[in-house]
């Protein structure tokens, strides 16, 4: 799916194919398709999964009261009757627990009143719940500085902080990286990051490093996700790709810094589980609209409920 966006008061039929931009001139430009970039969901069926009770987020208040709701069930404590875990390293995954808390580490925003339309990339095997970063750890990134255009470290921050304020999930910048964007990632990679699940990337790339952004295509982004057997899945890392040579030329234009900002939010959306809605007030509609730069009332709804995703624990 591809992203047009049209000027203002442009009620035409949305072209599949292009995101064009009114600034000044009309540039086209795409945004990428939620993508699971990286191996395919990992499944390790030697864990024997308890299920224990509920992790909630830090509140004062009740879902009566308005307040945050209950957290989801988090696998790993014991509950009688129930035998417990005993999760084991191994050379594709990191030790057990790295980086876990008990609780969750941010408080989700509630919905806007009335909600909206949003759509999930992934669900879980109920076919309700989505997939979803884990609350209870803090999403480490790094950036791939190779190729950004002037303020690019900036603008993805920005991002970072907004998809922050709009899921509870808590962000850590763990500073620049040399890590290649590849199709093909692997989530866990001791050598380069320790004993830990590999941080989310960002990076700039050409049309000759990432085929898929040629001609008027901007950006790719999407997680990788794991469990623990038949357990939750959770995502445990992913990538985004921005076009290092579309960039310069967008944040270039009048009112491109907040173009260029809708573009790394949209693709920061897809990385945390959202998909297109064929709402074209929503910023994950697939063809963008002059001015909807920022998350309208479905995609927070959206966003607001991945923020309450799966603790698990043994991962």
């Amino acid at each position: 799916m591809r992203q047009t966006f049209a000027g203002p008061g442009d009620r035409r039929p949305a072209r599949r194919g292009g995101w064009a931009t009114v600034l000044g001139a009309i540039v086209a430009v795409v945004l990428g398709l939620a993508v699971l970039l990286g191996p395919d969901p990992q499944s390790w069926t030697s864990f024997r999964e308890s299920l224990g009770p509920t992790a909630a987020p830090p509140s004062t208040g009740s879902p009566s009261a308005g307040g945050p709701s209950p957290g989801p069930t988090a696998p790993g404590s014991t509950t009688p009757g129930v035998p417990s875990s005993t999760p084991i390293a191994g050379p594709d995954r990191p030790t057990p627990g790295t980086g876990a808390s008990p609780t969750w580490l941010g408080v989700p925003p509630p919905a806007p009143p009335g909600g909206g339309p949003h759509v999930f990339t992934s669900f879980q095997a109920n076919g309700v719940t989505p997939v979803a970063y884990d609350p209870c750890r803090a999403v480490h990134y790094v950036i791939r500085p190779d190729g950004s255009p002037e303020g690019g470290e900036e603008l993805i921050h920005a991002a970072v902080a907004r998809l922050s304020e709009t899921t509870g999930l808590q962000f850590v910048h763990d500073g620049a990286t040399d890590e290649s964007l590849r199709r093909e990632r692997e989530p866990f990679q001791p050598d380069r990051y320790g004993d830990r699940w590999a941080p989310v990337l960002f990076g700039w790339e050409t049309e000759e490093e990432n085929p898929a952004l040629a001609g008027v295509v901007v950006g790719q982004g999407g997680s990788v996700a794991a469990s623990l057997g038949d357990g939750p899945r959770v995502y445990v890392t992913g990538t985004v790709s921005l076009d290092a040579g579309q960039f310069p030329d967008i944040l270039g234009k009048p009112d491109g810094a907040a173009t260029a900002l809708g573009i790394v939010l949209h693709e920061m959306a897809h990385l945390v589980g959202l998909a297109h809605v064929d709402d074209d007030d929503q910023l994950m509609f697939p063809s963008t609209r002059a001015g909807v730069t920022d998350f309208a009332t479905g995609d927070l709804t959206g966003l607001s409920r991945l923020g309450r995703g799966v603790c698990v624990d043994e991962l």
